[in-house]
């Protein structure tokens, strides 16, 4: 009997690669979810393929508004942390605050680049639809 070679194992399909960045889609979109600069480099980077631009604007929007509440914080903290006898207690109370609310994004973002990877589009809670919205106008 001769030595047969078993047929080919039916294993995974790769995913469908990006046409502007030749990466598979589900690896460009979890690159695009690091907040605002994966998502402006891959927004300006993918012209065609929706899941990347989605993961992009959602990225863009998620990173502004992690942006905006780094700078309420600095502001509040300064103002705040500068009064006297109570400003240790708002400094302590801010930054228990800003604590909780940066493992709260770290947190979404981990969540956000496992699904962008596993191919699931995922909307982040108040992001995402504004993410969508975005994306159905730049589309028309």
């Amino acid at each position: 009997m001769p030595d047969e070679e078993p047929p080919p194992s039916a294993g995974p399909e790769p995913a469908p690669k990006s046409d502007s960045t030749g990466l598979p889609s589900n690896v460009a979109a979890a690159i695009a979810c690091i907040p605002l600069i994966g998502g402006i480099i891959f927004y300006i980077l993918e012209k065609h393929d929706s899941f990347v631009r989605f993961y992009a604007m959602q990225s863009i929007i998620f990173g502004g508004a992690w942006v905006l509440c780094w700078i309420v914080y600095v502001v509040a903290h300064t103002i705040l942390g500068s009064i006297p006898v109570i400003g240790l207690f708002f400094s302590i109370i801010l930054g228990i605050a800003w604590a909780l609310i940066s493992v709260a994004g770290l947190v979404i973002w981990i969540v956000t680049m496992v699904k962008a990877f596993t191919n699931v589009r995922w909307e982040i809670p108040y992001i995402g639809p504004m993410a969508r919205k975005q994306m159905e106008g730049h589309a028309a």
